[in-house]
């Protein structure tokens, strides 16, 4: 298949995260997988694998562990969801995506087996997860680190064993698939940690770490808990990154340099790091130097992304619920300067919209609110008014993310801050108008 002819062939199968609702226990089954996986000879047997979960910062510790691997000279595959602008974002190898040719000639392998399944087709996500599965093998790589896409139990990644996995911060998102208590959200995460096998967590509300340290227990897995095992300190945060210390399970790491922002940047790179030490009891070891070099270097579209750097500022970050949004909210007061917020917000409409507004509202002096263009999750700007208080707000509602991005520009002042979040859809869109060296499908 050429490049086209595979995201068309793609974009005929059920795509869930175009959906706002589903029934999450019906629509993805392990077993569908794992019958693709089989017809297709196993390829997600034939690399050393790191599994990552989580509600927030999963991709983020996902590319740190990636970085610090593929500076330690290792040939390393990183699997990621979704995507900004391309769907090669997703599947890459050592930084550099899938090239299109390579992605259409694993399609045309993968097609005789989904024909085979018409009984039980798989789902865009199931195809594209084995997709990554033989690149990775095809290429030799030496590690492959797999972010879950949604949950972890019945995710399509959960047919890996990994030699480590990891869980990242767990908090409210999904519910309506995952569960409406902390407790039942962390049981589909803690659904990738596997028998005698090692998990690094990140700090847990209580009810979460309890599900994680039971699953632990039952699976003989050890557990790695941050903030109790591996300890870690902020040293100095500003525009330009993060400066902590890392005292881990086998090494201390002093004045690491980070250009990601944000205290939670901290706290993923404190999980990479416990995760790259996990590796040793696997007989891999990785020097301190690659660990400096691996988590100085690395990068995140999206992810309090500054984008424009004067006249007036803008910042992009995919903050989809009220802890992300939280955290987002203390990010930006602490790190930068600036006259006047106004925020560009779009969310879906399966988000927790009250709790993200509770948040953000306070922080804005504008707000334009704007919806992506996957039209069955967006929700209508009209609709987030209502909901925003005080009603003394300046609010501007908008019909695309061109034209939020258009009306913020001409809103703000040279010394203001312009904001664009609340959905990763939202801020890829925006990127693509601001950002133009990186590839578009």
């Amino acid at each position: 298949m050429t490049y086209q002819e595979a995201l068309q062939y793609l974009n005929r199968f059920v795509n869930l995260e175009k959906k706002d609702s589903y029934d999450y226990n019906l629509s993805c089954k392990l077993d569908r997988m794992r019958r693709l996986c089989s017809l297709l000879g196993d390829p997600q047997d034939a690399v050393r694998a790191i599994h990552v979960a989580g509600t927030k910062g999963k991709g983020s510790t996902s590319v740190m562990i990636q970085s610090i691997l593929k500076n330690a000279g290792f040939k390393t595959g990183l699997y990621t969801s979704p995507h900004l602008a391309s769907f090669r974002e997703r599947i890459r190898i050592d930084d550099e995506l899938i090239s299109e040719g390579d992605l259409g000639s694993i399609l045309d392998t993968i097609k005789a087996a989904v024909d085979e399944m018409r009984d039980d087709e798989p789902s865009f996500f199931e195809i594209y997860t084995v997709l990554a599965y033989i690149h990775f093998k095809s290429e030799n790589v030496d590690f492959a680190v797999y972010e879950t896409g949604l949950g972890g139990r019945l995710d399509a990644t959960n047919v890996v064993e990994p030699l480590v996995c990891a869980i990242t911060s767990i908090s409210f998102d999904h519910t309506g698939m995952l569960g409406d208590t902390l407790e039942k959200i962390a049981y589909e995460k803690a659904g990738i940690i596997k028998n005698d096998s090692i998990c690094v967590s990140a700090p847990q509300e209580a009810e979460a770490l309890s599900v994680i340290e039971k699953v632990c227990t039952e699976k003989n897995a050890e557990l790695v808990l941050v903030g109790r095992d591996i300890k870690f300190n902020e040293l100095s945060a500003s525009d330009e990154g993060e400066v902590f210390n890392v005292t881990a399970l086998f090494e201390k790491y002093d004045n690491l340099h980070m250009k990601m922002l944000g205290f939670h940047q901290v706290v993923n790179a404190t999980v990479a790091i416990g995760v790259i030490e996990g590796l040793r009891l696997s007989g891999v070891s990785v020097g301190k130097s690659a660990v400096r070099r691996g988590i100085g270097s690395v990068t995140w579209p999206g992810r309090l992304e500054v984008v424009r750097k004067r006249s007036p500022r803008i910042i992009l970050d995919g903050a989809q619920n009220k802890a992300s949004a939280d955290a987002l909210a203390r990010s930006v007061r602490k790190l930068f300067k600036y006259g006047k917020l106004i925020l560009v917000l779009g969310v879906s409409k399966d988000k927790d919209i009250k709790g993200i507004l509770k948040e953000l509202v306070p922080i804005s002096d504008t707000i334009i609110l704007t919806k992506s263009e996957i039209a069955e999750r967006a929700m209508d700007p009209a609709a987030i008014h209502g909901l925003i208080t005080p009603k003394s707000k300046d609010v501007i509602i908008t019909r695309d993310v061109k034209d939020a991005i258009d009306k913020a520009i001409q809103k703000a002042g040279p010394s203001d801050l312009v904001l664009v979040t609340g959905s990763l859809f939202v801020v890829g869109q925006a990127r693509k108008i601001l950002v133009k060296d990186q590839d578009y499908d």
